[in-house]
């Protein structure tokens, strides 16, 4: 047997003794041994891209939902570099990414051979792990050292208290498929009872006790864990909970969904100073809970990886892998004083939204509400997921997923097409059309390719919407060329140079109705800028005068 096609047998066999399920492959010749092993193997489901940006975040969707590693496999030269922008995402979010590059072996590097860059180290700092496997060798003591390096990238990949992308560098020489022969100079077989090497988790850390106070509040941002276990005592200590939708805690009677515009209103901000304030995930959607945190007398925030934590506001005082909120004695004054606040900020909202036509944020309001029990929503990470923080409803039995990590456009179709691969259910998706144009490849699926159940709702502003909300609208000779970037392009031809079916909405009667189906398919609703900038103000001004109202 030829050393390459040796060691890709043995590397994928044993990545799925590990636990391995899913392998995203963007094609190339020097890949071709790990190609080859990984479409043999009938305990691994195969996805094929041809464009490696959309091949990584179709991994990354994969892996978020899953909570497992998924194979991220390139050729070698800029291919691997395509993949930075998904590793990047992986490494904010703590989504568990295993990406295998191939590579020439080192007496081709630095020659000028083709398709030959430096890719030792190729992410920095943006992986749990690097390792480069040396030129495999007939030679006893391989197989060893392949497994075990496989078990240790597979284990450091999934955390547990850390997860994240790990980058193996597989260096092949010629030949690179299989020659026929099965002869090598030790046995190839792993271990009969399961993965070689087998990683045991230590035991679970020791929770922080609070002080029992009736004045606190649970704020849950992108990338939560247990969130269940911390709403219920939140719950039971009579505490607020405001909740980012990707958090995955709006629901409830305590779930405060118009806290962006509570927060927002200085009257109410400065008059519900809590006790302590604990933080699952990171919260990041929402200025006036950032800037309302920096004044927490007590900001405890709950990370299961001590060496890094989200605390972009510098406000942390305390930092805990667990938390026990306790029970606490005393009357409800405090919740009821956010709930008045939040009936009344929800009252005047909807009733903006109401009169509004199909805006952007009643569409991402509507959606929200319109989905079926036990659906996904994946939304894109610039204004989709923030019109979703200010104007869903709580509700239960759906879960909302972003790439926030590093909060980019790019991959969003891909990534939410992972996600429904990865999801036992219906699955949507709500993006703006410069992230969807960013990604169409993504669209570009082979005949033998796994498709998804996906929804794609996209709101076309014919730009990008989010600056005309921002300081730089106000520039407006250069706004409009270099910030609000019109493009003009019909979605409609995109979606059919793919194949993929188009519905065109632009009256909130036809919403329900065109989510209707199944497979990958298209929703288009169209939006103005300008209109929606001045609809967001309309919503702000009339939530804070509801606020300072029930207040008074």
């Amino acid at each position: 047997m030829n050393p390459a096609t040796a060691l890709a047998t043995v590397l994928v066999d044993e990545l799925a003794r590990c636990g391995l399920t899913d392998v995203v492959l963007a094609p190339g010749s020097r890949s071709a041994p790990l190609a080859l092993a990984v479409h043999a193997d009938s305990r691994l489901r195969l996805h094929v891209r041809v464009d490696e940006r959309s091949a990584s975040h179709l991994a990354v969707g994969l892996a978020r939902r899953s909570d497992r590693p998924v194979v991220l496999i390139c050729t070698s030269g800029t291919a691997a570099a395509n993949f930075h922008p998904a590793v990047i995402e992986a490494h904010e979010s703590g989504v568990p990414l295993l990406v295998l590059t191939a590579d020439r072996p080192p007496e081709l590097r630095d020659t000028g051979a083709s398709q030959t860059v430096d890719q030792i180290k190729l992410y920095g700092t943006a992986v749990r792990w690097f390792s480069e496997i040396g030129v495999p060798e007939d030679r006893p003591g391989q197989v060893a050292y392949w497994r075990s390096t496989a078990c240790r990238a597979y284990q450091r990949a999934m955390g547990p208290y850390d997860p994240g992308p790990v980058h193996l560098n597989v260096a092949f020489r010629e030949p690179l498929i299989p020659d026929g022969d099965p002869s090598w100079s030790e046995s190839l077989e792993g271990d009969a009872a399961g993965p070689w090497v087998r990683a045991r988790v230590g035991s679970p850390p020791v929770a922080l006790h609070l002080p029992p106070t009736r004045r606190g509040v649970l704020v849950v941002g992108d990338g939560a864990t247990n969130t269940r276990r911390y709403v219920a005592a939140a719950g039971m200590a009579g505490w607020p909970i405001l909740s980012e939708p990707n958090g995955g805690a709006r629901y409830g009677d305590h779930a405060m969904s118009a806290y962006h515009f509570l927060l927002g209103t200085p009257e109410f901000a400065d008059r519900h100073r809590p006790d302590v304030v604990v933080t699952l995930g990171r919260p990041g959607l929402s200025r006036p809970l950032l800037n309302w945190l920096r004044h927490a007398g007590e900001h405890i925030v709950v990370a299961a990886d001590m060496t890094r934590w989200p605390d972009p506001t510098r406000s942390a005082t305390q930092v805990a892998q667990v938390v026990e909120i306790p029970v606490a004695a005393g009357d409800d004054v405090w919740l009821h004083s956010w709930r008045r606040a939040e009936t009344a900020a929800r009252a005047a909202i909807d009733e903006v939204l109401d009169g509004s036509g199909l805006s952007e944020p009643r569409l991402a309001r509507d959606l929200a509400e319109a989905l079926p029990n036990g659906a996904l929503l994946f939304s894109g990470s610039s204004m989709p997921i923030r019109d979703l923080d200010q104007a869903m409803r709580p509700r239960r039995g759906l879960r909302i997923m972003a790439n926030r990590g590093a909060a980019g456009i790019d991959g969003v179709v891909s990534s939410a097409m992972g996600a429904a691969l990865a999801h036992n259910g219906p699955s949507y998706a709500l993006m703006g059309d410069l992230t969807f144009l960013h990604d169409q490849n993504g669209l570009l699926l082979g005949s033998r390719e796994p498709r998804p159940d996906l929804c794609l709702v996209v709101v076309n502003n014919d730009g990008g919407g989010i600056f005309s909300l921002l300081p730089q609208a106000a520039l407006r000779d250069p706004f409009e060329r270099v910030f609000g970037t019109s493009h003009g392009v019909d979605l409609g031809y995109v979606a059919a140079a793919t194949g993929t079916p188009y519905t065109f909405v632009d009256e909130p009667g036809q919403l329900v109705k065109a989510l209707r189906g199944e497979g990958l398919r298209m929703v288009e609703v169209r939006s103005d800028r300008e209109s929606n900038a001045r609809l967001h103000a309309v919503m702000r001004d009339a939530a804070h005068a509801a606020v300072r109202d029930a207040m008074a």
